[in-house]
């Protein structure tokens, strides 16, 4: 494989804390990469059942409609979806999982330190690679290798959204407040689906999480915060 200059599509932000969930939605809001192959639609990042692991998903091309698997619905081969990690604490990344489709596989690299950071990336072929066939609708495949569990496949959508009634409220057909309560909302994204690549990586991979600072010490005083890594997810489109 060779190594390919690419520039970023998008990315999601978030910051994963041990023992917290995180996750970061942005379902087809995006105008310059919309409806494309390296839209974004759900980032998490979680503490794995093994305390000493963490895992990183993203969710690409959502909502894909029910059924609609990988036959109509594919991983695009010039876009890489990028795992960042910073363990520093200065919001730059100074880890990378790349993610990558060849053929009927997803292929994954590092983490290592990323060859360039921000908008553009090389693919880091030198790094440790893993690779998983990608899963349809009847057959799950997940491989653990190199220390890593990785998947990539269709998923139903996590996200849980009532997007009828938001258009109510934001058209003024309801009232700004006019959001039902859980028992009576209805889950738009409930039959649809997405893309997603799935990682699950030791903690001692990562190298040592940075202290955080609570901004409202009266409420989190000094201490009170767990180490943790700065993580985000990105796309990123082969340009030459």
């Amino acid at each position: 494989m060779k190594r390919k200059q690419i520039i970023a599509a998008l990315g999601g932000i978030g910051i994963a804390v041990c023992a917290v969930f995180l996750l970061s939605a942005d379902h087809i809001d995006a105008p310059e990469v919309a409806g494309t192959k390296s839209d974004i639609a759900d980032f998490f990042a979680f503490e794995g059942d093994n305390p000493n692991n963490t895992v990183f998903i993203a969710t690409v091309q959502g909502p894909l409609a029910s059924g609609q698997q990988t036959t109509n619905a594919v991983f695009d081969e010039d876009v890489v979806i990028e795992f960042n990690i910073d363990n520093t604490g200065d919001f730059v990344e100074d880890l990378v999982i790349q993610a990558i489709k060849r053929g009927d596989s997803m292929y994954f690299f590092g983490p290592a330190a990323p060859a360039e950071t921000g908008l553009e990336s090389t693919i880091n072929t030198f790094a440790a690679r893993t690779a998983v066939k990608i899963s349809t609708g009847e057959e799950v495949e997940v491989t653990t290798d190199n220390s890593l569990k990785v998947y990539a496949g269709p998923r139903r959508d996590p996200f849980y959204f009532d997007f009828n009634r938001f258009n109510l409220v934001v058209s003024g057909q309801v009232a700004p407040e006019g959001f039902l309560p859980p028992g009576e909302a209805s889950d738009f994204f409930q039959d649809l689906n997405v893309l997603s690549v799935a990682v699950e990586v030791p903690n001692s991979m990562l190298g040592t999480a940075p202290v955080h600072v609570a901004v409202a010490a009266e409420l989190l005083p000094p201490g009170s915060l767990p180490n943790a890594y700065n993580v985000w997810v990105s796309t990123k489109r082969r340009i030459n």
